[in-house]
């Protein structure tokens, strides 16, 4: 389909609903579902801001089920990267790119994120890592890889984070912070007190110098 034919955001949360969700087996990973709704909003505000076009190569860090990444793909990305450590939600990632057709533009790598990681000829990266509510610190390979890509970046992260700005911007980055939605948090966790709990999260456009 041809990059112009926009799918409509609607039409794109439905099929992102429809995909297999992220088993969310762990704690220490802080693995938390992300709802349809809130990847096709971020796609589709990639999109009005000229940051996602036809020939965009895309890596999406702790991919989980891969539903940024692939959504991305079924918008135009010419080719996605999910990255992800955890063996179950690759396995998942790989089920929700065999159900919307898109094996030839969407591959998974099960691996750290780490300063190994292959971040060359990346044009936009979107990540929703790990908070650090459980392992203090542990985004901070995420970050580290965002900026090593040099790419244009997406990142969701808690609301109550004040780390990101400064963070980016001693390197020299562009940090603008957008909207802000609530994850539904699914009490599968002993942290978890309610059956089912919302928290907050913040997005970040995040640009290199």
């Amino acid at each position: 389909m041809p990059f112009t034919q926009l799918v409509k955001q609607r039409s794109l949360a439905m099929i992102l609903s429809s995909l297999p969700e992220h088993p969310c087996n762990s704690a220490e990973l802080e693995q938390y579902s992300t709802s349809g709704d809130i990847a096709a909003m971020l796609t589709m505000e990639i999109l009005s801001r000229g940051d996602l076009d036809d020939d965009s190569v895309v890596v999406d860090l702790g991919a989980g089920n891969g539903i940024f990444g692939i959504s991305t793909a079924l918008v135009g990305a010419s080719q996605v990267v999910l990255v992800e450590i955890d063996q179950s939600a690759c396995a998942v990632a790989f089920e929700a790119i065999k159900k919307v057709d898109m094996g030839d533009v969407v591959e998974v790598m099960c691996c750290s994120v780490d300063a190994s990681l292959d971040l060359t000829g990346v044009d936009l990266v979107i990540s929703n890592p790990p908070w650090g509510l459980q392992t203090p610190k542990a985004d901070r390979p995420f970050l580290e890889a965002m900026i090593r890509s040099g790419a244009t970046c997406y990142l969701v992260h808690s609301a109550e984070a004040t780390h990101i700005e400064p963070f980016f911007e001693r390197s020299g980055w562009g940090v603008e912070r957008w909207w802000e939605a609530d994850f539904a948090l699914p009490a599968k966790f002993s942290h978890h007190s309610r059956r089912q709990s919302r928290t907050r999260a913040a997005f970040w456009r995040l640009t290199p110098p």
